[in-house]
This record gives structure tokens, C-alpha cells and sequence, in this order.
């Protein structure tokens, strides 16, 4: 059985009202490849793995307009930190 093609996905900061207390910042990014990045805070990654998996092994959310990126949201209501998940196709 042929191993199922994967990609690498990057995460960055696209956006961030108030003070994320686990230290987000615009710009931020790390780029996953099989495993979980340093400094995200669990709150924000459980909103984002189930999407990363998605990109990850070559899935497509079709309600959006690029089939690359999904943006996500942290669960902290009073410091939103938006984060932009793109495919990367080497």
C-alpha cells in the first residue's frame, strides 16, 4: 500500500486583539511537519488541529475560496488571536 501524500502546513498570526496571556504575536509562524509546535498554547491548538489534519493529508473545506487556507480562531473571547493555516506545496 502507497504511504498517502502529506504536506507541510504553516501556521501564522494574522490578526490578535488584546494580550494573548501565552505570548501570540502578529507575525508569528511555525511551519508543522508531524509534529506539534512550540509555543502554541493548548487552547489554540484545539481549535486548530482538526484543520491542520485536514490540509495536512490533502483534504479541502469547500466553502473556501482558497483550498489552501484555513483561518482559525483561539477560544479566548477577550484576546482573540486569528491564525491563517496554509498548505504548503513543495
Amino acid at each position: 500500500m502507497d504511504k498517502p501524500q502529506t504536506y507541510k502546513v504553516r501556521i501564522r498570526v494574522i490578526s490578535q486583539k488584546g494580550a494573548c496571556k501565552y505570548g501570540a504575536k502578529l507575525g508569528d509562524e511555525w511551519i508543522v511537519d508531524g509534529l506539534v509546535p512550540a509555543g502554541v498554547c493548548l487552547g489554540a491548538w484545539s481549535n486548530i488541529y482538526p484543520n491542520l489534519r485536514l490540509l495536512r493529508y490533502g483534504g479541502v473545506m469547500p466553502q473556501y475560496p482558497d483550498p489552501d487556507i484555513i483561518k482559525i480562531v483561539c477560544p479566548d473571547i477577550d484576546n482573540p488571536v486569528i491564525f491563517e493555516l496554509k498548505r504548503l506545496r513543495e
